[in-house]
Protein backbone atom coordinates (compact mmCIF):
# COMPACT_ATOMS: atom_id res chain seq x y z
CA UNK A 1 0.00 0.00 0.00
CA UNK A 2 1.08 3.65 0.11
CA UNK A 3 3.38 4.91 2.88
CA UNK A 4 4.66 7.77 3.77
CA UNK A 5 7.12 8.46 5.74
CA UNK A 6 9.02 11.20 7.39
CA UNK A 7 12.62 12.23 8.70
CA UNK A 8 14.69 15.24 10.26
CA UNK A 9 12.67 15.88 13.49
CA UNK A 10 14.37 16.60 16.55
CA UNK A 11 15.77 19.19 19.17
CA UNK A 12 17.15 22.52 17.99
CA UNK A 13 17.67 25.87 20.36
CA UNK A 14 15.70 28.95 19.23
CA UNK A 15 17.01 30.50 15.84
CA UNK A 16 18.55 27.08 14.59
CA UNK A 17 16.84 25.07 11.83
CA UNK A 18 16.18 21.57 10.42
CA UNK A 19 15.11 19.82 7.68
CA UNK A 20 12.26 17.60 7.19
CA UNK A 21 11.91 14.80 4.43
CA UNK A 22 8.90 12.74 3.17
CA UNK A 23 9.17 10.19 1.35
CA UNK A 24 6.29 8.24 -0.87
CA UNK A 25 6.42 4.61 -1.55
CA UNK A 26 4.09 1.88 -2.93
CA UNK A 27 1.89 1.80 -5.87
CA UNK A 28 1.84 5.03 -7.27
CA UNK A 29 0.48 6.51 -10.31
CA UNK A 30 0.04 10.02 -9.72
CA UNK A 31 1.14 12.22 -6.66
CA UNK A 32 -0.11 16.15 -7.17
CA UNK A 33 -0.93 18.61 -4.00
CA UNK A 34 1.78 17.45 -1.36
CA UNK A 35 2.77 19.37 2.04
CA UNK A 36 3.15 19.79 5.77
CA UNK A 37 0.81 19.83 8.93
CA UNK A 38 1.69 20.24 12.52
CA UNK A 39 -0.14 19.99 15.61
CA UNK A 40 0.99 21.12 19.38
CA UNK A 41 -0.66 19.42 22.29
CA UNK A 42 -4.01 21.16 22.92
CA UNK A 43 -3.86 23.18 19.55
CA UNK A 44 -5.76 22.41 16.41
CA UNK A 45 -4.04 21.12 13.51
CA UNK A 46 -2.20 24.06 11.31
CA UNK A 47 -1.47 23.65 7.50
CA UNK A 48 2.72 24.60 7.45
CA UNK A 49 2.87 24.53 3.80
CA UNK A 50 1.97 22.94 0.37
CA UNK A 51 3.25 22.21 -3.33
CA UNK A 52 1.70 21.23 -6.24
CA UNK A 53 1.77 22.70 -9.83
CA UNK A 54 0.62 25.71 -9.32
CA UNK A 55 3.23 26.72 -6.58
CA UNK A 56 3.75 27.09 -2.97
CA UNK A 57 1.63 28.11 -0.04
CA UNK A 58 2.78 28.71 3.14
CA UNK A 59 1.46 29.98 6.71
CA UNK A 60 1.81 33.19 7.49
CA UNK A 61 3.58 31.83 10.81
CA UNK A 62 6.67 30.79 8.78
CA UNK A 63 6.35 32.60 5.66
CA UNK A 64 10.24 33.61 5.20
CA UNK A 65 11.67 30.89 7.43
CA UNK A 66 10.12 27.80 6.58
CA UNK A 67 10.86 26.37 2.55
CA UNK A 68 9.11 23.14 0.86
CA UNK A 69 10.38 21.60 -1.79
CA UNK A 70 9.64 18.50 -3.69
CA UNK A 71 11.85 16.24 -5.99
CA UNK A 72 9.17 14.43 -7.99
CA UNK A 73 11.54 11.34 -9.26
CA UNK A 74 11.93 10.41 -6.14
CA UNK A 75 8.24 11.18 -4.71
CA UNK A 76 9.56 12.85 -2.06
CA UNK A 77 8.50 16.62 -0.04
CA UNK A 78 11.19 18.59 1.72
CA UNK A 79 10.71 20.97 4.65
CA UNK A 80 13.48 23.59 5.60
CA UNK A 81 13.08 25.29 8.54
CA UNK A 82 15.35 28.19 9.48
CA UNK A 83 14.85 30.84 12.32
CA UNK A 84 13.09 28.28 14.53
CA UNK A 85 10.95 29.67 17.28
CA UNK A 86 9.83 27.68 20.50
CA UNK A 87 6.30 28.10 18.32
CA UNK A 88 7.26 26.16 16.08
CA UNK A 89 7.37 23.20 18.70
CA UNK A 90 5.06 20.49 17.14
CA UNK A 91 4.70 17.29 15.68
CA UNK A 92 4.85 17.87 11.78
CA UNK A 93 2.91 15.40 9.50
CA UNK A 94 3.39 15.14 5.62
CA UNK A 95 0.87 14.69 3.41
CA UNK A 96 0.09 13.76 -0.38
CA UNK A 97 -2.46 13.10 -2.61
CA UNK A 98 -1.49 9.98 -4.34
CA UNK A 99 -3.33 8.00 -6.77
CA UNK A 100 -5.90 10.67 -6.51
CA UNK A 101 -6.31 10.03 -2.62
CA UNK A 102 -4.70 12.01 0.25
CA UNK A 103 -2.40 9.68 2.68
CA UNK A 104 -0.57 10.59 5.55
CA UNK A 105 3.19 10.36 7.65
CA UNK A 106 2.99 9.37 11.08
CA UNK A 107 4.60 12.79 12.22
CA UNK A 108 7.63 13.74 13.67
CA UNK A 109 8.34 15.42 16.53
CA UNK A 110 10.17 19.01 16.36
CA UNK A 111 11.36 20.92 19.45
CA UNK A 112 12.72 24.26 19.52
CA UNK A 113 14.00 25.64 23.26
CA UNK A 114 13.90 28.83 23.98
Amino acid sequence: QVQLVESGGGWVQAGGSLRLSCVVSGPIFSVSTMGWYRQAPGKRRELVATISSGGTDYADSVKGRFTISRDTAKNTVTLQMNSLKPADTAAYYCYAYVNFNQHWGQGTQVTVSA
